[in-house]
């Protein structure tokens, strides 16, 4: 039987661990207490593991290791241990693999959009492709013309794509180094709103003359293009899109674009920033979007040790909302 110091050894350890004797719960670290729950000590295995497998592997001669799922909450990913010692006591402990089990499934989903974002406009380019080789085309310049335009749109829409990814992948990155150029988030938001297409109606409005934080010039810059055109692109027409920067006494400053438009329904904004996630996929692709813009904006935040947040109500238009910590004198 394992020493009362052997006890306080696996007490200290993060990883639970249960003692187990003759099938009864004879001891159990604080992190196996708070997993499944501090009665769990003096219970019937059965009672204390709740999961048949587990049961089984611990009530085994042998010991051996298995995977179990759901074991703290629903989809989570654990490996359970079971070592028989000299005295028959089986030393139980239980690993959780969630996380690396959601990163490994975050990664295969990622592929697989833009496998199937790039496939799109690659069978659309191929299709009209093989339409033009037809010598029948050669008499009907306007239909020839026409398809060329579409392969045009189309090769667009995976460029933009594939500078969006690369992009994704140089933030990530650096997304663990702090930036510290000086930046003026009112001058690039002038900036930005002077690289808008023609006729755009862009009102900026600030409470100060400079607003300087410690960024990433290219960064920060690439986030107020993303902003700016998103609300160009969903806003109403006829409306106005506002950019207010304001600096408050607490030392962060808050930048917010904003447009006058649909707006988004409620269940749809905590997944926006999901890469490729649209709340309205048809109109986003007839808009050029390529469902990484707002993926972008939240990880070039976050590399700035900021907040980003979406605001919407149907019919009155959305409000997209940074905060960083402005840069003292």
């Amino acid at each position: 039987m394992m020493s009362n110091a052997s006890h306080t050894i696996l007490d200290h350890i993060e990883t639970p661990a249960l003692l187990v004797r003759q099938e009864q719960v004879t001891f159990a670290n604080a992190a196996a207490r708070l997993l499944l729950g501090s009665h769990i000590v003096g219970e019937n295995v059965r009672i204390a593991l709740r999961n048949p497998a587990a049961v089984a592997l611990a009530r085994s001669s042998s010991g051996g290791q298995i995977k179990l799922l759901g074991l703290s909450v629903a989809g989570s990913q654990w490996e359970m241990a079971c070592h028989v010692l000299t005295d028959g006591t089986r030393l139980i402990t239980l690993v959780d693999h969630s996380v690396q089990a959601g990163v490994a499934r975050a990664h295969a989903d990622f592929v697989a959009n833009a496998s199937h974002e790039l496939r799109t406009p690659l069978a659309a380019i191929l299709g009209f492709v093989e339409t033009l080789e037809d010598p029948k085309l050669d008499a009907d310049p306007a239909t020839r013309l026409r398809f060329l335009g579409t392969i045009k749109r189309e090769a667009g829409r995976m460029q933009a794509l594939i500078e969006d990814l690369m992009s994704l992948s140089r933030i990530e990155a650096v997304k663990h180094e702090a930036p510290e150029d000086l930046i003026d988030l009112v001058a690039l938001s002038r900036e930005a709103a002077g690289e808008a297409p023609h006729g755009s109606n862009i009102c900026i409005e600030t409470n100060v003359d400079q607003a300087i934080i410690a960024g990433d010039r290219l960064q920060m810059a690439q986030v107020l293009r993303n902003l700016i055109d998103n609300a160009l692109k969903y806003g109403h027409p006829d409306s106005a899109v506002n950019v207010s920067i304001e600096a408050s006494d607490s030392g962060w400053i808050s930048l917010t674009v904003r447009d006058e438009g649909e707006g988004i329904a409620p269940e749809h904004l905590p997944r926006l920033t999901e890469r490729f996630y649209r709340a309205n996929a048809s109109r986003s692709r007839e808009a050029g979007g390529t469902g990484l813009g707002l993926s972008i904006v939240k990880h070039i935040i976050e590399r700035h040790r900021g907040r980003f947040d979406i605001s919407s109500r149907q019919g009155q238009g959305t409000t997209a909302s940074i905060m960083v910590q402005r840069q003292k004198d």
